[in-house]
């Protein structure tokens, strides 16, 4: 049987995964996540984040200044 994947949901990231992607600290995604600015999914005790939201974090911080 062979995985169609268009049927399954996309992979959940770790949070060791969004720090590599994003290239932040823990502290800071920490931030982001209670602040709301990036959501996450709790399975348990495990934080999991969508492919999704992070690359819409990403595209909302583009041409952002300081």
């Amino acid at each position: 049987m062979t995985r169609d994947d268009t049927t399954y949901p996309p992979r959940l990231l770790t949070v060791r995964q969004v720090l590599h992607h994003l290239q932040i600290g823990r502290s800071t995604l920490h931030a982001l996540t209670c602040t709301g600015e990036l959501p996450c999914v709790r399975i348990g005790r495990a934080v999991r984040y969508d492919p999704a939201d992070v690359q819409r974090y990403v595209e909302r911080c583009k041409g952002r200044t300081r």
